[in-house]
């Protein structure tokens, strides 16, 4: 069930692409938002899959 959730909160692939793919690597903790406008900082998962 909390799975059903989580994917809920995810925005349709046809909808809008780059929401969709931002919101699965934030949902997946692969990146966060730094303080830097525009900037991402990358976790170690998401180093070691790019």
């Amino acid at each position: 069930m909390a799975n059903q959730k989580m994917v809920e909160q995810i925005t349709s692939m046809d909808k809008d692409f780059a929401q969709w793919y931002t919101d699965v690597v934030k949902k997946a903790e692969l990146a966060d938002y730094s303080g830097v406008k525009g900037c991402m900082v990358i976790r170690p998962y998401g180093y070691a899959i790019w």
